[in-house]
């Protein structure tokens, strides 16, 4: 019961902070533990980060996954599978996964994320092998490479709307550079 507290406090302070917020002084005050009790279920921000991702992205993947199989052509699986990604990127859930690049995750958590983040690139390949992709496995890897730029884009505040940048990322992934 005190780990899911510690967990949704933590996604609570990513969300409103990001990885700066998250610390074990501000976990402590938002569950009302003492300091070294929270060190009793954590040793590191690192991880919390990880058990977060752990818990939180098959939850994510999961929901990237019942919005391809509800596409029915290889085209409108790829705009569901960069689709629903970009719609997920405010949920508090998706500001744990995001936090993986703040590189304070040692190499096991890493390797661990890697490979999650693996089989969610693994839920397109069948679609661009349907669509003609010669080596569908790398065009997956770019694709998510155009989805993990939205994302930063929206995390960032950019200029745009994020409904633009959803919009901008689904034609690059359909229609490639020629809008």
């Amino acid at each position: 019961m005190q780990r899911g507290a510690l967990l949704d406090a933590a996604r609570t302070l990513l969300s409103e902070g990001g990885t700066e917020a998250l610390t074990f002084p501000a976990l402590a005050e938002r569950t009302g533990l003492a300091r070294s009790s929270v060190y009793e279920y954590f040793r590191s921000r690192a991880a919390v980060v990880e058990e977060l991702c752990a818990v939180d992205f098959p939850v994510w993947a999961a929901e990237v996954e019942a919005a391809m199989e509800s596409a029915e052509t290889p085209e409108a699986k790829v705009e569901a599978y960069v689709r629903r990604q970009l719609a997920l990127v405010g949920d508090r859930r998706h500001r744990a996964v995001v936090a993986i690049s703040a590189g304070e995750l040692d190499a096991g958590a890493r390797e661990k994320i890697r490979a999650a983040h693996g089989g969610l690139i693994a839920m397109i390949v069948e679609a661009l092998a349907a669509l003609g992709h010669a080596q569908p496995r790398l065009a997956a890897m770019l694709l998510q490479g155009v989805v993990d730029a939205a994302v930063r884009r929206i995390e960032l505040g950019a200029a745009e709307d994020p409904e633009e940048i959803t919009e901008a990322a689904v034609a690059m992934a359909l229609k490639g550079v020629r809008g």
